[in-house]
């Protein structure tokens, strides 16, 4: 590892002790060779971050959204950033009003929105906690977040209100006000007053605070701005609770980093807010660019809509999860392939061009002009034609997906990780480094990252493949669980956060994320299966569009739940003489048989020992979603609620392999 190039060795590897598990090497970015980023002066409060851009940049674009005209919608409308100071401080006046002082909670529950900032940035001015209420996570868990975080006033979208009402009684033991992003009706506040709670209008909210004035309390770094609740893949939702300095401080890192790669953001960056502000990737990108002085645009809701969105507010950073970058792809595969023969030969011969010019080391731009020019522009212009980078977070982006991006975009496709814990951005790659595909790049320069053996894994962080759990340390990590000491203290060990994850380094320092430390169990053969880490192989095979593996101690062998994908499926029973919808497929005996001979393709070519190859498998049609309670937000696989939902087919298929 000496000849690393993106990070630089701060302390030396530990071997094992005392039980305890050796630790690699500790490593920091490059760009914090000679130490961290010093804190921008002023800086020490969510509230400095955009005080200091209303000083700074009083007229600027700040947050923006589609005027609807006849039921049409129109351009983009937008207030300055002095506009919102004005109505952020009246804000303020009026949640004070209520009887609301520092350190109170207020809970924000609704899609993106100018009121969503508005409401966060009033919160940050006197010192209140900020408490995002999950836009997916259902009335339940609502309940538990205004109960356990002691909520007493809410802010909520107006379609919204019916889903808050639902929490009653049990919310109203500590809910006493709510606020409308829009209109309230007569009905649902007479509703909530049944309850002791009074609702408002946002304009008869604003009217609260209008003539009065409250003094700005004092901040120090080390409060609270904001608990974030994780939705987590098992239990109750975890309260992370995120200090202003972790966002100052991941905010002089980002500056730093960015200034390194010669990308820093200027007053004319756009941005397109829809990836839910209540989750720590989309927030801290907004802080960004408040701090910068730039503009926000908002989505209209509608994922069917969101590439209007972008043809009309015309962003130059696109923030995504796999899941929307993976329907870029789709949709542009299918757009090339029903193109004609020229078109397809073309960008073909294009796209290889460009990769392979790419591959050599020569950066986008460079690598073919005219084949950007010729062919890709259209592509661009799809996005609006102004996007020099898109940064991929919250979950793994298959390596196929980001390569074709990289090549056909005229974009930067960076793939960042981070945790709630985290606040977000701990590693990010690299623009222009092509070898950095398929890992997350090296760490942001305001942390420091070792990796921790995993024995029971086979994961060892000394050896010359170092490979284990990702261990950060720094300033942006998070300030506890709240109330929850006892898993603080399990994830924090001598000031290390440990991830959970299971990563490895390449030569470059850059880093690759290949397992979860918790997803194992042995067959009953008495085998080790790190399952995330199979579901990453033979999620390559083109026709799967997502899959489960399951498997448990009382069986020798895997099985899967597979949803396939649509247009994969289609073509292959059209050549093999197969008819019938995409149910009658799933159930089709042969239609099984070819994706089992698929894993086992991949599989093989892979390398996979033969106790991981899978045996059986049940295709689902529908995809694995929010409603059914299978994936949390950020579209991870919650492994309990899968086993539930499948147990008959999982059932089942153990049966027929006997």
């Amino acid at each position: 590892m000496a000849k690393d190039k993106y990070i630089v060795q701060v302390e030396l590897g530990k071997p094992s002790k005392d039980g305890k598990p050796s630790i690699g090497p500790v490593y920091r970015s490059i760009f914090a060779k000679d130490g961290f980023p010093a804190p921008i002066p002023g800086l020490d409060s969510c509230w400095d971050i955009f005080r200091l851009s209303v000083d700074k940049y009083p007229d600027n674009r700040m947050l923006g959204r589609r005027e609807i005209v006849d039921g049409k919608p129109g351009k983009y409308l937008w207030m300055t950033y002095r506009e919102v100071y004005n109505v952020v401080v009246n804000v303020g006046n009026s949640i004070r009003s209520c009887g609301i002082e520092q350190g109170g909670r207020c809970g924000i529950y609704g899609a993106n929105s100018p009121e969503w900032v508005i409401s966060m940035e009033a919160c940050n001015a006197h010192g209140l906690y900020c408490i995002p209420l999950y836009d997916t996570l259902g009335a339940g868990a609502i309940e538990f977040i205004i109960c356990h975080a002691e909520v007493t006033l809410a802010f909520v979208e107006e379609k919204k209100i019916s889903e808050l009402l639902k929490t009653f009684p049990g919310a109203a033991s500590y809910l006493k006000t709510i606020v409308s992003f829009g209109k309230a009706n007569s009905q649902q506040k007479e509703e909530a007053e049944k309850y002791g709670v009074t609702m408002h209008s946002w304009d008869e909210f604003l009217a609260l605070g209008s003539n009065k004035h409250f003094e700005l309390p004092v901040k120090q770094k080390s409060d609270i701005c904001t608990i974030m609740y994780t939705s987590g893949t098992t239990g109750d939702p975890k309260g992370v609770m995120i200090s202003n300095n972790s966002i100052v401080t991941l905010i002089a890192g980002v500056k730093c980093l960015l200034g390194s790669v010669n990308e820093s953001l200027t007053a004319n960056d756009v941005y397109l807010s829809y990836l839910p502000l209540a989750h720590i990737f989309d927030r801290v990108i907004e802080e960004c660019f408040i701090n910068h002085g730039a503009s926000i645009g908002f989505w209209r809701g509608d994922v069917k809509l969101l590439t209007e969105d972008i043809a009309e507010l015309k962003p130059t950073i696109f923030c995504a999860v796999p899941r929307v970058l993976e329907r870029i792809y789709s949709g542009l595969q299918q757009k090339i392939s029903a193109g004609g023969f020229i078109k397809q030969t073309m960008f073909n011969f294009s796209y290889s061009l460009k990769l392979r010019n790419m591959r050599k080391g020569l950066k986008h731009v460079d690598a073919a002009p005219i084949c950007d020019k010729v062919v890709f522009s259209k592509i661009k212009q799809g996005l609006g034609g102004n996007v020099r980078i898109i940064l991929s977070g919250a979950a793994p982006l298959a390596s196929h997906v980001e390569e074709y991006l990289r090549t056909v975009t005229g974009s930067y496709v960076l793939q960042g990780y981070g945790l709630t814990e985290t606040c977000a951005g701990t590693f990010v790659s690299i623009p222009d480094k092509l070898n950095m595909l398929g890992t997350v790049g090296p760490p942001v320069p305001n942390v420091d990252v070792c990796l921790e053996s995993v024995p029971e894994m086979g994961y060892d962080a000394l050896s010359s493949k170092p490979r284990g759990e990702v261990c950060v340390r720094g300033d942006t990590l998070f300030s506890g669980y709240y109330k929850r000491e006892d898993l603080t203290k399990e994830v924090f060990v001598d000031g290390w956060f440990h991830t959970g994850d299971v990563g490895e380094w390449q030569a470059d320092g850059s880093l690759k994320i290949i397992d979860r430390k918790k997803n194992i169990f042995k067959l009953s053969q008495g085998e080790y299966v790190a399952v995330e880490n199979l579901e990453n192989v033979y999620g390559l095979v083109a026709a799967i569009d997502s899959i489960w593996v399951y498997g448990n101690s009382f069986e020798s062998c895997l099985v899967a739940v597979i949803n396939p994908s649509k247009h994969a499926l289609e073509e292959w029973a059209e050549l093999n003489g197969e008819s019938g919808d995409l149910e009658t497929l799933c159930e089709n005996p042969r239609v099984k048989r070819y994706f089992i001979g698929e894993l086992a393709r991949i599989g093989k070519e892979k390398k996979l020992k033969g106790f991981e190859f899978i045996k059986a498998v049940h295709l689902d049609p529908v995809a694995f979603d929010l409603e059914r309670g299978l994936i949390t937000p950020t579209f991870k696989i919650k492994r309990p609620q899968m086993l539930k939902y499948y147990q008959n087919a999982i059932d089942d298929m153990y049966k027929n392999l006997k």
